[in-house]
């Protein structure tokens, strides 16, 4: 049986390089591989902020990044949380199967109670990993790109797909983890790279808009550039980032840049990042909000489809 690809991201800003690198460029590579399905996880925003902010708006630009960097509506089906009610259904079930004690000790979502916005934990984000295993296994999935922070989400995936298996009668796969080799960027200003905190380069960034924040990011005082991770890391990152957009290795362009200290760096950086970016802004130009809308559209019914048939194997296997 062919494996089905499930990953996706929630709407809460641009995607950024950091998103190209981690996840986006896989995913252009699975679809040629596998069914893939790329989930807009618009109800999972409300998890940990009282308000889900300029959701339409996210949700657009989210789609346009997806088709500028070569996501093809054609091979993988795009959907959002939202628009799919049979999907949002089976965490009823699938609420019954896992424990409060069970819910309590995942280390993710402790982590990420710790940094919510929100006033209170609400029961949305108390029961986040078991919407999350709904979204894996409503399409029988079987493969998903986690990072290691996510695996103990994955794990309570596996334990619901196992317990109803084994109370109910085999209808899910238990799916597993495809860990990758993606490189890790921090922010420009050298903490962890997010959509919130104005430290990444979006995809949809002018060149202009790139060049400024490249001007912006830390470095260090030395005038030597050097690659070296440990006492270096703002220098190393930012080598990094080149080295990426150029397929090159970082330590070779610090060879090359010797002496021209951080001024000469961020030139370096800025041009193979625009050049780098200039096929993707050029797609993203191409497309229209209308494109957007009909491609959603047509993935929120193929995807609904396919919940529709698990819901009815749910609920027959259930005696319901």
């Amino acid at each position: 049986m062919n494996d089905v690809v499930l990953t996706g991201d929630r709407p809460t800003g641009r995607l950024h390089l950091g998103h190209y690198f981690g996840s986006l460029a896989n995913r252009v590579a699975l679809q040629e591989r596998h069914p893939l399905y790329v989930l807009i996880a618009d109800y999972q925003v409300i998890t940990d902020r009282d308000v889900p902010g300029e959701i339409r708006r996210h949700t657009t630009d989210l789609l346009l990044d997806y088709l500028a960097v070569g996501i093809d509506p054609a091979r993988a089906t795009i959907f959002q949380h939202s628009a799919i009610p049979e999907l949002n259904q089976l965490l009823l079930p699938f609420l019954s199967l896992v424990s409060v004690a069970e819910l309590g000790r995942n280390p993710t979502v402790k982590d990420e109670i710790a940094h919510s916005s929100q006033r209170a934990v609400s029961g949305l984000m108390f029961t986040y990993p078991v919407h999350q295993a709904a979204d894996i296994l409503f399409c029988k999935g079987t493969l998903v790109p986690v990072g290691k922070d996510q695996l103990p989400h994955l794990e309570v995936a596996r334990l619901v797909a196992r317990r109803f298996n084994e109370r109910y009668g085999v209808v899910f796969p238990l799916p597993e983890a495809m860990m990758g080799a993606q490189p890790l960027l921090k922010g420009l200003d050298g903490g962890k790279m997010s959509k919130s905190r104005g430290n990444a380069i979006a995809l949809s960034a002018t060149e202009d808009e790139t060049a400024a924040l490249v001007r912006g990011a830390r470095t260090d005082a030395d005038r030597l550039i050097t690659y070296d991770e440990e006492r270096r890391p703002e220098v190393a990152n930012l080598l990094t980032l080149a080295g990426l957009c150029l397929g090159r290795d970082p330590g070779e362009l610090a060879a090359e840049i010797g002496d021209g200290g951080a001024v000469t760096l961020k030139r370096v950086v800025t041009e193979a990042v625009n050049e780098f970016l200039r096929p993707i802004r050029k797609r993203r130009a191409e497309l229209t909000e209308a494109d957007a809308r009909t491609v959603l559209a047509e993935g929120n019914e193929r995807a609904r489809e396919r919940a529709v048939r698990t819901l009815e194997e749910v609920r027959v296997a259930m005696g319901f």
